[in-house]
């Protein structure tokens, strides 16, 4: 069989299953399979598959018919222009946290702190746009720490990124100029509803803390103000309905500045905070 054909057959099957953008699935998967990019798909479109590739197309089409994400069964995610790692044990980069890497990069830093790292996608990300600085990246999860190191390694940021296993601020000692999180903040009633993708197939403690999704921007708003050097931001990715709340647990602890970002959509995406004093010039 080509791999034309293969995917004539995949797109039926993909879209069946109520995968939303089949055509657009079908076609990563089978690069996936053939071990090219996506964007090579089409000059091998022509080209017979070898029995080992074709058996590897209908392991991957099993699965994302089973609603596993694309990213878990490729591991990979293109997020802010680099391939990050994606296991069971982590989150999906998704596009709409570039908002928070895109506000982190807009003033220099030199120390950064992020909080609930995962894939270290966000602090990998902040560290490449910010040759000089250095980074630190905590976890809950041992198994999501060593996801991380793995695309530290493979972005050859091992000088200057490492990582720790604490509960939020539990483990960490000293300041920083910036600290950034995607902490989980669904709420225990939304879970249900959520995209069997990311309900049945992403880490829970990752999405959601339990009751009103709230609890790990309490946790970070009363431990910044010790982490935080004088004049240093604190950037929190946000569910969209939950601007107004986190913006007045953090004024609350005595930061300032406090700004609601909308991400690509339109939505309340990020909230940012400063800590008073200092010159806001990312010294040390």
């Amino acid at each position: 069989m080509i791999a034309q054909d293969a995917l004539r057959r995949a797109v039926p099957l993909l879209r069946d299953a109520g995968i939303e953008d089949a055509s657009r699935d079908a076609r990563v998967l089978l690069a996936h399979a053939l071990g090219i990019g996506h964007d090579r798909l089409t000059l091998k479109l022509q080209d017979d598959l070898t029995d080992a590739q074709a058996a590897l197309y209908d392991e991957a089409l099993r699965a994302r018919m089973a609603r596993q994400p694309v990213a878990q069964i490729t591991g990979r995610r293109l997020f802010w222009g680099l391939s990050f790692r994606v296991t069971r044990d982590t989150l999906d980069p998704r596009p709409e946290t570039e908002t928070l890497v895109a506000e982190a990069l807009k003033e220099p830093f030199l120390k950064v702190l992020d909080l609930g790292t995962g894939t270290g996608c966000i602090l990998l990300s902040c560290l490449k746009g910010m040759p000089l600085a250095r980074g630190l990246g905590t976890d809950i999860s041992d198994a999501a720490l060593q996801v991380a190191v793995g695309n530290t390694r493979d972005l050859g940021l091992e000088a200057r990124a490492r990582f720790r296993k604490s509960d939020w601020f539990a483990s960490v000692t000293g300041t920083f100029d910036l600290i950034v999180s995607n902490p989980p903040y669904i709420a225990a009633d939304e879970m249900a509803a959520l995209a069997p993708e990311v309900r049945d197939w992403e880490p829970g403690l990752a999405l959601s803390p339990g009751g009103d999704g709230l609890d790990a921007y309490r946790a970070i708003a009363h431990g910044a103000g010790a982490r935080l050097m004088p004049g240093g931001r604190l950037l929190v990715e946000i569910g969209p309905t939950q601007g107004a709340a986190v913006a007045e647990m953090f004024r609350a602890e005595g930061l300032q500045d406090i700004r609601v970002l909308p991400d690509m959509d339109g939505r309340d995406r990020v909230v940012v905070a400063v800590k008073p004093g200092g010159d806001r010039c990312g010294a040390a």
